[in-house]
């Protein structure tokens, strides 16, 4: 038997692919290697559902445990890979395993951005958001009355504040820059969920630069601002980003730069060896670029799967994403990078906006905050490469469907 297709990280990207790849009907044998003691798994519901108790663990799961046993797929969870050695094709395990490989797929994500250890980040009580593991060590600390510190106001520490709130605790976010959700949205998104925040009691604090935390015997209690100001804490959320999973890669000997560098097809410099989903970086559009999202993962996990197979595809990326915080969704199509304008739509309803984002003329992306209309026929005028007119887009009775059309 030829040596089996490995995957490496077992998270959306790979779930993807081997859907495909089983899909295709190919008979090469696939190789399952995941870090955790589950098979891949929804990580949106991480920061929602899961956390607020509404959604069972089992229910995360892409595919259910037994699924990839019916499909002639090896698992191995709980399972660490060490080394590639692409020279041999060959990965190590922490076990000692030697596997070969006919080709390799690097599905290996991104990790939440912790705190040093010099500012309190290895204090007790302190928690980062990105794992089924990290939200079972979180939750039991999400009790009514309890005082949640959030370090961060983008998506998760957002959502990670309305589930506090929903649950009757006493939630602070610290954000470092001018307004929250700075990197990713413009003015008028922030002022929304700033808004919707406030409006459910959360304390915004913005151009909050925290010094530390503070440590009492070992657990943390709080936080030190740079303004000498201190804010008590019985727990601490670390919301600040994260940085691709690279290491493998880079001590293997491929190109990465912000991720591991692939070309349209997803492959790495090494022939044999492919790329999905947060770990990477590649071109669209003239620009290189990383995205962490399920949609990005998924349709290059996809895409790879077919490529292996002999089609003749290559990755052309319009992302997109959601956020959902309290009874609000929020609905993002396409990246506003480099935009210099944004026009505001307004719906017929209180809390139903969205916001355009223009490049010169060129529609990039929208937000929509409890406006599916807006999102919907949006997606299909960016994808259509259509450029609206900015003063038709903000007259709330324009129809945006006879746009859409063309």
């Amino acid at each position: 038997m030829s040596a089996p297709i490995v995957i490496i990280g077992a998270g959306q990207a790979a779930a993807s692919f081997i859907s495909r790849h089983v899909g295709l009907g190919s008979e090469q044998p696939l190789l399952l290697i995941g870090e955790e003691s589950y098979p891949p798994y929804q990580r949106p519901p991480l920061s929602k559902k899961y956390l607020l108790g509404e959604l069972e663990r089992d229910r995360l799961f892409i595919r259910p445990l037994e699924w990839y046993a019916e499909q002639g797929v090896e698992t191995r969870f709980d399972t660490r890979v060490s080394e590639i050695r692409p020279g041999e094709r060959k990965i190590l395990t922490d076990a000692g395993d030697e596997v070969e490989y006919d080709r390799l797929i690097i599905c290996t994500g991104s990790s939440a951005r912790s705190l040093p250890a010099e500012v309190g980040g290895e204090l007790e009580g302190v928690f980062t958001l990105r794992s089924i593991s990290d939200i079972d060590r979180l939750s039991p600390g999400f009790q009514a009355g309890r005082k949640l510190l959030i370090v961060g106001g983008g998506y998760i520490g957002l959502e990670a504040a309305a589930v506090g709130r929903l649950l009757g605790l006493e939630v602070t976010v610290l954000e470092m820059a001018d307004r929250i959700m700075q990197r990713v949205a413009a003015e008028q998104t922030s002022d929304y969920f700033r808004r919707l925040h406030r409006g459910h009691g959360v304390d915004i604090r913005e151009s909050a630069q925290m010094t530390r935390l503070i440590d009492t015997d070992g657990r943390v209690s709080g936080a030190e601002l740079e303004s000498g100001e201190t804010i008590d804490a019985d727990l601490v959320l670390i919301g600040i980003g994260g940085s691709p999973n690279v290491e493998l890669a880079q001590a293997a000997g491929l190109d990465c730069d912000n991720g591991i560098r692939v070309d349209a097809t997803c492959r790495t410099s090494d022939a044999s060896i492919y790329a999905a989903g947060d770990c990477t970086n590649f071109n669209r559009n003239g620009q290189r670029i990383r995205l962490e999202s399920v949609q990005n993962a998924a349709d290059q996990g996809d895409l790879v799967a077919r490529v292996i197979a002999g089609e003749d595809v290559t990755y052309t990326a319009q992302p997109w994403f959601w956020s959902d915080q309290y009874d609000c969704k929020l609905q993002i199509v396409g990246l506003n990078q480099g935009h210099d304008d944004c026009v505001v739509r307004t719906g017929d309803k209180e809390g139903v906006m969205s916001v355009w984002y223009y490049a010169g003329d060129r529609l990039l992306a929208i937000d929509a905050m409890n406006d599916p209309k807006s999102y919907a026929f949006g997606r299909k005028i960016i994808e259509a490469g259509i450029n609206p007119d900015k003063k038709v887009v903000a007259d709330p009775a324009t129809d945006l469907k006879a746009i859409a059309k063309g």
